[in-house]
């Protein structure tokens, strides 16, 4: 008998996040309280405005097929908004709308590469990067990043683990899972380099809005024409507006590889919802005040948890520069047990929150980074404040 599933397909890991998501999820049908710290995302609901506009394009039958890449005054929202808060230049047919900004990622990553390249990943990674670069056929060159210089990536360590066989970098600027922010002369250094070895940057935008402590966010495109040659933004309206169920991404680039794009998300996909599209325009031209509303509250939820992992026995983590992550060192934790069960890695951690404490978060080694626990704080203050009482609580039982 044939193999009914295909070598390719079966070598992918399934999502981290969404595995432990969906048994959180599981646990809480059968009745048990638990505090999910697993999925990046805001627990604020979808500003009214942009409902509303969904809410008229249905009344006004705007039900059917679009361009596949996504209809005119959203692309040219894009391009606003990418000339107002990035000062960038791009025309419409320079931008790709996506499926969640996942469908941009995968579709970059196809486009660009295949068998034998190589993508430079700095590592803890977002989860998806690694089975995404597989899936188009190339492989993902890991290095670690340090903790004590905040996960940020140097300029050595890039130097010291390019090859030739190098076709694409990752910026994920802020990062998932540890909200690092690169400062503009680090970035434009990295930049630099990449360029002159003919590197193309994949700049994962996401999180650009969400900065603390005067931060400022910059765009590795907007750092010289030569670096926006080779640039590639992807970036999602999921995080900034509390959309991620709307599925709303895109892609901007070079013309050639964004044609390119858009006709393998014509086979693929096609257009994306028309509704979330309309309610996408109203996001980004409508009024932004929500905007800095979730920063600030994501803010001073940072100070708090920050404060309290640190203040957990056994438990360490570094401040974030951006995002709504906080990633934990819980290696203090290894070798002590409960339940005759030892605790010998970031996956024991995960299972020993989850069964003894009822809270769920994503093991490090899901980002490629052992030794790690992801926190998300895109929760209410009262879940924090109760799913870091549990933790403490279940840890002070552990047997050393």
């Amino acid at each position: 008998m044939k193999a009914m599933i295909t070598k390719k397909i079966s070598q992918i890991s399934p999502s981290a996040t969404e595995s432990m998501s969906s048994l959180a999820n599981k646990m809480k049908r059968e009745g048990i309280d638990i505090i999910s710290f697993a999925q990046g995302e805001p627990d604020f609901d979808t500003p009214s405005n942009i409902k509303q506009a969904a809410v008229q394009a249905i009344n006004e039958g705007f039900t059917k097929y679009t361009d596949v890449p996504g209809i005119l005054p959203l692309r040219e929202a894009i391009c606003k908004k990418l000339k107002l808060e990035n000062g960038l230049d791009y025309e419409p047919a320079d931008i790709v709308v996506s499926n969640g900004g996942k469908q941009a990622l995968f579709e970059v990553f196809a486009t660009l590469c295949e068998e034998g390249d190589k993508v430079m990943l700095p590592t803890p990674c977002y989860v998806s990067y690694v089975e995404q670069i597989k899936l188009a056929g190339a492989s993902a060159l890991l290095f670690p990043t340090k903790e004590e210089n905040n996960f940020r990536v140097t300029f050595d360590e890039v130097r010291e683990h390019y090859n030739p066989s190098v076709k694409a970098f990752v910026i994920n600027c802020p990062n998932n899972p540890t909200g690092c922010v690169y400062e503009e002369e680090e970035l434009r250094k990295l930049a630099e380099f990449l360029v002159e070895k003919g590197v193309f940057i994949i700049s994962d935008d996401v999180y650009e809005h969400l900065l603390y402590d005067g931060r400022k966010f910059v765009s590795a495109a907007s750092l010289s024409p030569e670096i926006k040659k080779q640039t590639i933004i992807v970036n999602a309206l999921s995080k900034t507006y509390a959309m991620t169920g709307w599925r709303v991404g895109y892609a901007a680039g070079p013309r050639e590889i964004m044609t390119a794009v858009n006709n393998f998300q014509g086979h693929v996909s096609g257009n994306i919802n028309s509704i979330a599209q309309r309610a996408a325009i109203e996001a980004l031209n409508g009024p932004q005040e929500t905007v800095a509303e979730m920063a600030a509250e994501f803010a001073r939820r940072r100070e708090y948890i920050v404060e309290r992992i640190n203040s957990i026995d056994r438990m360490s983590c570094v401040k974030p520069d951006g995002a709504f992550y906080a990633f934990a060192n819980v290696k203090g934790l290894y070798g002590s047990s409960y339940d005759g069960k030892i605790i010998k890695d970031d996956m024991d951690v995960s299972r020993f929150f989850l069964e003894e404490a009822h809270i769920a978060v994503v093991p490090g080694a899901a980002f490629e980074y052992p030794g790690f626990v992801r926190f998300v704080f895109a929760k209410s203050m009262n879940e924090i404040k109760e799913g870091l009482d549990r933790v403490e609580k279940a840890i002070s039982t552990l047997k050393k």
